[in-house]
């Protein structure tokens, strides 16, 4: 079977890729920074401005990509009927929550075992997929309402304390408050971490479904850049107003220390996990802007992120395979041997606790590993133009 062309937005492809960039300098530090694991980076009692930053800056890669799948999943719904863009987005959900358990579960961990399975953004985008392909197919507008109710209000559940045994509780970890849980599979070995807890991520990419019409094909450019430009702005608005007020929108408020740049780092630092109304709307929010500028956006460098947005799952994928393999080579060529590949208190073979490098060498490892994943994706990339099999959309 052969599918059409699709129809792509450039800005699309070019903020994606960014985002792509940026997401892969957090998996960096995680593999190879010294503290990475013995450190909280945005603690603004002990980091420093450059380790906060390096973290912090990949707040904005999450969301962003939930978002961008939302309007990428209303675009590729327009070519089919309902039931046919419910089902693919159903199918497609369940394919990611498979290449999460196994395929990048393994590249993160390079356990054979799978003693611990990670659920990370692909388990939260493919479940949000499962959510999505379901409500739409009732209506656009059941995709609106869903979405914005869950945008804006999910941290209401903040003020809901359940019996902690009852189904309330359980519901609200696992959908709505967990800051990331490890859950025993069968026995004391093996374990499943939920990092992303579901329905806020679902609420994003609902978001970004209903702005979808906004990229349709002879929708006004330029009104399209004012519609992302006052809905950024709007965004980061709110996400000053709330903080300041400093009771509704993130579970921990934040907090007053004696400096004027420890205090501009607690103002910053909204929880990713769960990921709370002034998360999205600090990320979002100027997402939303860069990607209202990105519209006439012609150059080499923008040229060079489309690249990687063009194809963000296979760069995804590869990404950690390459990361852990470098990891590995610098496991060995620092003197440790076969006895220390596993430690306890860390999930990544190869990764010793003791084992990491200054924040320099961090960059230089990130840099390299982007440069190297830039001709397998411009490969991969052509070959979709050039071979558009009902597989490829998949992946």
């Amino acid at each position: 079977m052969e599918l059409t062309k699709p129809y792509r937005v450039s800005s699309i492809d070019i903020l994606r890729g960014i985002v792509m960039i940026i997401m892969a300098l957090d998996h960096t530090r995680d593999f190879f920074h010294v503290t990475a694991f013995s450190a909280d980076p945005l603690n603004p009692a002990t980091t420093t401005p450059a380790l906060y930053l390096t973290r912090w800056i990949t707040h904005f890669c999450a969301p962003t990509f939930v978002f961008l799948s939302g309007i990428s999943a209303f675009l590729a719904s327009r070519k089919k009927s309902r039931n046919e863009a419910s089902l693919f987005l159903i199918k497609r959900g369940f394919w990611l929550i498979f290449v999460e358990v196994v395929v990048i579960t393994f590249g993160l961990t390079f356990n054979p075992f799978f003693n611990i399975i990670i659920l990370q953004v692909i388990w939260a985008i493919g479940t949000s997929m499962i959510i999505l392909g379901l409500l739409s197919r009732l209506s656009y507008k059941a995709v609106l309402a869903t979405g914005l109710v869950l945008f804006f209000g999910h941290n209401l559940a903040d003020y809901l304390h359940p019996d902690p045994n009852s189904g309330a509780a359980v519901f609200l970890t696992v959908f709505l408050s967990s800051r990331g849980t490890l859950v025993p599979a069968g026995d004391n070995a093996h374990f499943i971490g939920v990092f992303y807890t579901i329905l806020p991520w679902t609420g994003v990419m609902m978001v970004g479904y209903a702005i979808g019409p906004l990229f349709q094909a002879g929708f006004d450019v330029a009104k399209r850049r004012r519609i992302l430009l006052g809905s950024g702005t709007g965004l980061t608005l709110l996400f000053i107003m709330l903080r300041l007020v400093n009771h509704y929108g993130d579970p921990r408020p934040w907090k007053h220390y004696d400096t004027f740049l420890q205090n501009l780092l607690s103002f910053l630092n909204a929880s990713k996990y769960p990921p709370s109304l002034l998360y999205v709307c600090m990320t979002l929010g100027p997402a939303l802007m860069i990607l209202s500028g990105l519209e006439k956006t012609r150059s080499k460098l923008a040229s060079v992120a489309s690249v990687y947005g063009k194809v963000p799952f296979f760069y995804y994928v590869l990404h950690f395979y390459l990361l852990h393999l470098i990891l590995v080579v610098l496991f060995f060529a620092s003197g440790y041997t076969t006895r220390q590949v596993a430690d306890p208190n860390i999930p990544f073979l190869f990764r010793p606790a003791a084992f990491g490098y200054e924040l320099p060498v961090v960059y230089l490892i990130w840099a390299c590993a982007v440069a190297a994943l830039y001709g397998p994706c411009r490969w991969f990339g052509r070959y979709k133009e050039r071979n558009r099999k009902w597989w490829l959309s998949y992946l």
